[in-house]
């Protein structure tokens, strides 16, 4: 790499995320690589070395153009080379690593020859069930993901019996380590997938220590959707003269998702919420949710109200997790209530609408959220609630998308009842331009609608409209009732904004922000506790994403944690019995 093309990778790479560093724009597009010593292909997959099995099975699956970050990935990765990425989701990244990787492997060795660490679970399970997909040409090839929440015995069995490639979360996987059960003395390759997220739910001591302990020898990959200070010490001190690969999604590519923001107070959010449904709700729907019990009283509301709803939370059991997502796929549920973490690494390509029902306070988890629709060239729409209190954190979520999120109003009945007749004409019109598959069986319900036209004397309109009554039900298709409370609560929240302000510049300098109350927990230095300790438990019990925690402050005998109010009273007593290095967190609001 030249010395122009670092400078320009690193400016890229430096961004402010409001007091620490922001996102890099997950919606704006340009290639940075290093010079490519293989010539690129000039078109689809063959020319990167790949064997004929892996390219008929590429073939098979609908594989035809590699995307920017394959094509800048595979001749470094095929040479062997550590290799950095920064590339979000959505951008064909584990194939980016997968394929190099599996043409790379050796046959006849028993222990395995890739690792590669993830977040979470489900990023775990999807990365896996890809390895699984592409290797379909070398059927004696052996991948297992490893990860909380499953039998560890069976694991060790799986580990015990040969395996190719190990997929993981970081705690699993450091657990087989100690226990002898994984044995990393023939690894060949190390994988990092979304480094950054592993860092906000404090597991990078974690990963530090893993990379501390494999062969000299290896070929480390590290990709991220951002490039924190954090991320790229971690990339100096482990990889070694390492290809950079820096993609952005384009500008069209980021204005596929429509963003806007509606502001409601507290009280009225499940109404709007509902409201929201009727008006934008479409094909598959996405509702982000702060914690668990907030996604099952969304989700009940919901039920109330007609709705066909799924939850994704950290006590969705794994089985469970996967039949939701394929339920959701499949189109036999339309909107899925899910915490952040449950819903890492989820792609589904109906996806056209995400509500963010809590304010994300970190804006790489706003772009990771939103990243969940406009896939595959499709639009997508994200709505986000804020409360008057949380309006001024939509600056940092703006500078992180490059994009304006424009305001909306909580829908009124008018606009629902248009919204609903839309989607009437629509799914009308789709009716009336498609053939029914059994040619027998329309020539039978155009006899049965003769008959009753001419038992009744019905003209075609009257008949048409029995019809379409009979298809609509028998719920009103449009709403009425009083909905000027929207204007009252616009009036009212803009009153108790201007006194907000106020309040704020009285508050004492280190008391807890006003979304956040400060709870004591007693483990401190003498039990040997960090922040990420602390973190990485808090977030993968509660669900928070890293940066909603707040200030940690540790002392000898006990620490302070600042937390997002609000917390229901089961996760607090959850946390009670939470154990950080080996002692409960026996929580409790400070004083």
């Amino acid at each position: 790499m030249t010395e122009q093309q670092q400078q320009r990778d690193d400016f890229a790479c430096a961004v402010d995320l409001s007091a620490s560093s922001l996102p890099e724009s997950s919606l704006n597009s340009e290639v940075f690589t290093t010079t490519i010593s293989s010539p690129e292909p000039e078109s689809g997959f063959a020319g990167f070395g790949f064997s004929e099995a892996l390219l008929r099975t590429l073939e098979v699956k609908g594989y035809s153009e590699p995307s920017p970050i394959q094509k800048a990935a595979f001749p470094e990765l095929m040479l062997g080379r550590d290799l950095v990425g920064q590339a979000q989701t959505g951008t064909g990244k584990t194939a980016a690593f997968a394929l190099p990787l599996l043409e790379r492997l050796e046959s006849g060795q028993k222990t395995p020859q890739a690792l590669v660490l993830a977040p979470t679970r489900e990023l775990a399970m999807q990365v896996a069930e890809s390895f699984k997909a592409y290797s379909a040409g070398h059927p004696h090839l052996k991948v297992l993901a490893v990860y909380g929440g499953t039998d560890f015995r069976s694991q060790i069995s799986a580990l015990r019996r040969g395996v190719d490639v190990v997929v993981g979360t970081p705690g699993r996987v450091m657990d087989h380590m100690r226990q002898g059960t994984l044995d990393t003395s023939g690894l060949r390759t190390l994988v990092l997938d979304e480094a950054d997220e592993m860092l906000r739910m404090g597991f990078i001591d974690d990963v530090e220590w893993i990379l501390d302990q494999l062969p000299e020898k290896r070929q480390v990959v590290l990709f991220s959707a951002t490039m924190p200070p954090e991320i790229r010490r971690l990339s100096k001190r482990y990889l070694k003269d390492p290809a950079e690969v820096t993609i952005r999604t384009k500008d069209q590519e980021g204005k596929r998702i429509r963003q806007r923001s509606i502001t409601v107070p507290m009280p009225h959010k499940l109404e709007a919420l509902q409201r929201v449904l009727d008006a934008c709700g479409g094909e598959g729907v996405i509702i982000f949710a702060r914690t668990k019990a907030i996604t099952l009283n969304v989700a009940e509301n919901l039920e109330a109200g007609g709705h066909q709803v799924a939850v994704l939370n950290g006590d969705v059991p794994q089985n469970q997790r996967e039949r939701t997502v394929e339920r959701l796929r499949s189109g036999s549920v339309d909107i899925l209530v899910a915490t952040d973490v449950a819903a890492r690494g989820l792609d589904v390509e109906r996806i056209g609408l995400v509500i963010n029902y809590d304010m994300p306070f970190d804006s790489e988890a706003y772009v990771h959220r939103i990243g969940r629709t406009g896939r595959a060239g499709r639009t997508g729409e994200a709505v986000l609630f804020v409360t008057p209190r949380e309006r001024r954190f939509i600056r940092n979520l703006e500078r992180a998308t490059g994009q304006p999120i424009e305001s909306m109003e909580v829908p009124g009945n008018t606009a629902i009842n248009q919204g609903r007749l839309d989607r009437l004409r629509k799914r009308l019109s789709e009716a009336a331009q498609t053939q029914r598959p059994d040619a027998d069986e329309a020539a039978l319900l155009q006899e049965l609608m003769q008959r009753v036209a001419t038992e009744l004397e019905l003209s075609p309109e009257q008949l048409a409209m029995a019809a379409l009554s009979l298809a609509i039900g028998n719920d009103a298709l449009l709403r009425k009732g009083d909905d000027d409370w929207i204007k009252n609560t616009r009036r009212n929240d803009r009153d108790r904004n201007s006194g907000d302000r106020h309040e704020r510049r009285e508050r004492p300098a280190r008391a807890p922000e006003e979304n956040m109350q400060r709870y004591r927990v007693e483990v401190g230095h003498r039990d040997r506790v960090k922040p990420g300790n602390l973190v990485g438990a808090i977030a993968g019990e509660t669900g928070l994403q890293g940066r909603m925690i707040g200030r940690i402050q540790i002392f000898d005998n006990y620490s302070l944690v600042d937390l997002p109010k609000g917390m229901p009273e089961e996760v607090f007593n959850s946390l009670r019995s939470l154990k950080v290095m080996s002692r409960e967190l026996q929580i409790s609001k400070a004083s």
